[in-house]
């Protein structure tokens, strides 16, 4: 970047490099819209017009607003590697995202961090990293890798690197645990932000989180929720993901006075979402449908998520800024039209025109240390009823209820008629294949087995199914496959049957092949999942997050069933000891 250029372009002393013309600037600084030219030099705003440039681009009336801004996404949820993700999301508008790679990190620790940011490096948009706290996210489960403070410390040279992602280990923060406490001092030494991950933390427990330097959630499942964690100090992402949808909940609360406190992000979006829906723009467009004023709708997804993470010169049109910016048509439904990024058009009528190339050699193996042959899905009987997840629609949270067991030859099954199934999670990183079994409620399955080596966030595999066949041949498909989902009809002589499989080589978490390739591979299991009894629109989404032990109340990990608001492993059978 030339500064001297800048300002001589900016004083007119120069030729622009870039001058839009006859357009109506979003001006999300002093909210409003104001016509305007708007003239680029090097890659930055550099003024409100030009005595000449050398590109003119006519915007008719359109609207030139900033480029949105994802404020928190795990990249490896599209289960697509980083250049397709950016294939996927800049034509909607999405020019920086706010990554946290804690997905591949617990699987592949250090060297996964190292992976996503080198695939982030040149790409036609901003990719910013918040480092991963929580590797692993508790000592309840078993995962890949384990990252201390001085683990993480080097990562903060990486200008990619912008601070500590979601703290979920709420509790440790609570008990002052030396551990946790070295890694958000490590950001806050820095000035960096530190991202919080506390669902349903209220009271004095709140305050003493948010003491501790956590700066955001978006965790919150009501508005009351959002309200006192505003009053707490923190800022509030609002999420619409695949597996958890907050926008409809929260977004009333959003007014006038207090809008400067949130976001807009997706956290989790599987492709299909992210192809059929969009991704931030779906958020802004569904925000004003629900009453939010487009000016504010637009700022949530741009100046505000960038001055939270200290990102000086994105998120506004205004001299020195960067010129990343997005043009549509309709400000009651933006629906990007062109995108710029540094000044360049990377994207037009949705689709992507920028140099995206993949970088070679980088991907790293998916370790696999299982055999599913040696595993044992067979619960014997106990006396007393069993504990049962029970799913929440639309929600991350689950609930736990008791049920009384079907038995069958001593042991204890799934019980389709009662919407009760069988799941489980292996682990694939000792060799060791340790198993934690429970039982679900909400997946609607009649026969057959689905599984996923998706599973937050230690990433083991997790199944869930009507027979102990069906179970390990949907185990034996991901395996197979390096990772991956699976689905089994069930119609063989044990359980088996037909094999449906989607293959995610990296970690076990993402595939190399075009992002619409893997929609459509994703739309398929769905549809066989549906075509099994499945009720869920979603059900590997649902799936990944029954095994994350720290969002409430009854999940499971390779350990066994965790009651997430005692913060332990829990027994299967009432009364039952520890």
């Amino acid at each position: 970047m030339d500064l001297s250029r800048i300002i001589l372009a900016a004083r007119g002393r120069v030729p622009a490099d870039l001058l839009f013309v006859n357009g109506r600037v979003v001006d999300v600084l002093a909210g409003r819209i104001r016509n305007a030219p708007v003239a680029v030099s090097q890659g930055r705003i550099v003024g409100f017009g030009a005595s000449s440039a050398e590109t003119v681009i006519d915007l008719k009336g359109r609207f030139l607003c900033p480029g949105f801004v994802d404020a928190h996404v795990h990249i490896e949820s599209a289960m697509t590697w980083v250049p397709e993700f950016v294939a996927a999301v800049l034509p909607r508008g999405t020019v920086t995202v706010v990554a946290d790679p804690h997905e591949i990190a617990n699987v592949l620790g250090a060297d996964g961090i190292r992976y996503m940011l080198e695939c982030s490096r040149r790409r036609p948009m901003n990719l910013y990293y918040m480092l991963p706290s929580c590797v692993p996210a508790t000592d309840m489960e078993t995962s890949g890798a384990a990252l201390d403070a001085a683990a993480l410390a080097p990562f903060y040279a990486d200008p990619l690197v912008i601070g500590l992602g979601e703290m979920m280990n709420y509790p440790g923060v609570l008990a002052a645990d030396p551990a946790v406490l070295d890694k958000i001092a490590a950001a806050r030494e820095r000035g960096l932000p530190v991202d919080g991950h506390c669902p349903g933390l209220s009271g004095q427990d709140l305050w003493a989180y948010a003491a501790a330097g956590m700066g955001s959630d978006h965790e919150c499942a009501t508005a009351e929720e959002a309200r006192e964690k505003i009053e707490a100090g923190m800022h509030i992402m609002i999420r619409e993901g695949s597996g958890a949808k907050n926008l409809k909940d929260l977004a009333p609360l959003v007014n006038e006075r207090n809008h400067h406190r949130f976001m807009w992000c997706t956290d989790d979006r599987h492709p299909h979402d992210l192809m059929a829906g969009g991704h931030i723009d779906e958020l802004i467009r569904r925000g004003i449908q629900g009453g939010l004023d487009p000016m504010i709708a637009l700022r949530m997804a741009t100046c505000h998520p960038a001055r939270y993470f200290n990102l000086a010169f994105h998120g506004a049109i205004a001299p020195g800024m960067r010129a990343d910016l997005t043009v549509f048509q309709d400000i009651q439904a933006p629906r990007a039209e062109m995108v710029f990024h540094n000044g360049v058009k990377v994207a037009e009528n949705g689709r992507l025109i920028a140099e995206n190339r993949a970088p070679e050699g980088l991907a790293p193996k998916s370790p696999m240390r299982l055999d599913p042959e040696r595993v044992d899905f067979s619960i014997k009987v106990r006396p007393g009823r069993i504990r049962v997840i029970r799913l929440v629609p639309d929600q991350l949270l689950t609930r736990g209820q008791w049920a009384e067991p079907s038995v069958t030859d001593g042991r204890v099954v799934s019980d389709p008629d009662r919407d009760i199934l069988k799941i489980a999670v292996v682990e694939r990183y000792s060799g060791k294949a340790g198993i934690g079994i429970g039982f679900v409620s909400g997946f609607g399955l009649k026969r057959g087995a689905i599984a996923s080596s998706v599973a937050h966030d230690s990433h083991n595999i997790i199944v869930a199914g009507v027979t102990d066949g069906a179970m390990r041949a949907a185990l034996r498909a991901v395996v197979s496959g390096g990772g991956g989902l699976a689905v089994v009809s069930g119609d063989g002589p044990d359980g088996e049957g037909k094999v449906s499989a989607l293959a995610l080589p990296v970690a076990g978490l993402m595939s190399l092949e075009p992002v619409d390739a893997v929609r459509r591979r994703l739309e398929e299991l769905n549809a066989a999942a549906h075509a099994l009894g499945c009720q869920l629109a979603d059900p590997f989404m649902t799936l990944s997050f029954l095994a994350l032990p720290v969002i409430p109340d009854l999940k499971i990990t390779d350990k066994g069933l965790v009651d997430v608001g005692r913060f332990q492993v829990t027994p299967l059978f009432e009364g039952a000891p520890p």
